[in-house]
C-alpha cells in the first residue's frame, strides 16, 4: 500500500503564497502522475494541478495563472505554488498519485490539507 505525505496548507490571508508539498512513500511505477485535487464545502472535487512522470503539466482552469507545479525526482517530492490567494481557493486540498501498470491506473489519495483563506 502507498501513502501520501503532505505538508502545507493551513490558515492564509488573500494574497498570499501557498506551497503544498506530497511525497509518495513508495514510487515503483515508471509512469505516474502526481498532483492535487481540492474540494470546497458542497462542491464537487476538482483539478488544481498535475505533474506526469515525464514532466507534462496540466492545470485547474481556475488556478491556471496562479499555480506552478513541479517536482523533485531525487526525492520523489511534488510541490505546488498558488500565489495571490483568494477567499475561494478556501477547500481541502488532496494529493493524489495515479500509477500506470499493465492494467487500469489506480489512484492513491492523501488524507488532505485544508487550506483556509480569510479576506
Amino acid at each position: 500500500q502507498i501513502h501520501l505525505v503532505e505538508s502545507g496548507g493551513g490558515l492564509m490571508q488573500a494574497g498570499e503564497s501557498l506551497r503544498l508539498s506530497c511525497t509518495p512513500s513508495a514510487s515503483p511505477f515508471s509512469f505516474f502522475t502526481l498532483g492535487w485535487y481540492r474540494q470546497a464545502p458542497g462542491k464537487q472535487r476538482e483539478l488544481v494541478a498535475t505533474i506526469t512522470s515525464s514532466g507534462g503539466t496540466n492545470y485547474g482552469d481556475s488556478v491556471r495563472d496562479r499555480c506552478t507545479i513541479s517536482r523533485d525526482n531525487a526525492k520523489n517530492t511534488a510541490y505546488l505554488q498558488m500565489d495571490s490567494l483568494k477567499p475561494e481557493d478556501t477547500a481541502v486540498y488532496y494529493c493524489n498519485y495515479r500509477v500506470y501498470g499493465l492494467g487500469d491506473a489506480d489512484d492513491y489519495w492523501g488524507q488532505g490539507s485544508q487550506v483556509t483563506v480569510s479576506s
